[in-house]
């Protein structure tokens, strides 16, 4: 579990997130929407240990990411940012390996090997293992860095906008497959999205934020209504059901 409790966090003088309280279940998809400068970034960086706060506690399980040694915290959680950087002539199998740093120090092991060989098969990167990552489409590019992420092994992933810079099919793809590691029960995603219907399709639980706070917080079906989504999004959405699953449509 993750426990937020009056978290306040600043740029300057200005208040990015306001005395957030939050509790976040173990276990399958966690989606945080919301307009854009909601927030949604800043919470999934507080929560990596890289947003210190002005107030408030972060605690993922029993470990306090702003007092744990980076290593430690590395094997607590992987963090994807929106615009990771690009290291010329670093072929894919060498940057899914990165993921790998926090385990081996420097002196990868067969069994290092191993979890980069079955991270290229679930994120279909095999046929580019060889290739610069910089000859790679955006898409390839970005299921790359989800696939060093994923081989980083913690039980949370914190992803930020992964579905940025995919086609419908890979975004798709890449939520089945996060939507299906979530359920082998050592895996937990907290991903930002602004697709609001990727989130309706594959997140168990939502949590909406707006203005620097939390918004509402349910179960996907539940948060999932014209009330709410137009409270958050200051505009008028109608929720329409399509072969079982909720389709979010802004009017």
């Amino acid at each position: 579990m993750i426990r937020i409790e009056r978290l306040t966090y600043k740029v300057g003088p200005a208040a990015i997130l306001h005395d957030v309280d939050l509790r976040l279940d173990a276990g399958g998809i966690t989606a945080l929407i919301g307009p854009n400068g909601a927030g949604k970034s800043s919470l999934l960086h507080c929560i990596a240990g890289l947003n210190r706060p002005a107030f408030g506690t972060v605690r993922i399980g029993d470990l306090d990411p702003f007092a744990a040694p980076g290593s430690l915290r590395a094997r607590a959680v992987a963090l994807l940012r929106q615009s990771p950087a690009v290291v010329s002539r670093l072929r894919v199998r060498e940057l899914v390996a990165f993921g790998r740093w926090p385990h081996h120090r420097g002196r990868a092991t067969p069994q290092d090997d191993a979890v980069v060989a079955r991270a290229l098969e679930i994120f279909t990167l095999e046929a580019l293992a060889d290739r610069p990552v910089e000859t790679l489409s955006g898409g390839q590019r970005q299921r790359a860095f989800i696939a060093m992420t994923w081989a980083q092994d913690t039980p949370w992933m914190l992803l930020d906008e992964p579905l940025n810079a995919l086609d419908p099919r890979h975004a798709r793809d890449l939520m089945v497959r996060l939507h299906d590691l979530s359920r082998a029960g050592d895996r937990s995603v907290i991903i930002v999205l602004h697709d609001i219907n990727a989130a309706a399709g594959w997140a168990d639980r939502i949590v909406a934020m707006k203005d620097g706070r939390v918004a509402a917080r349910d179960t996907t079906a539940a948060l999932l209504t014209p009330e709410t989504l137009g409270a958050v999004f200051d505009t008028p959405f109608e929720v329409l059901n399509t072969g079982g699953r909720p389709v979010v449509v802004a009017r």
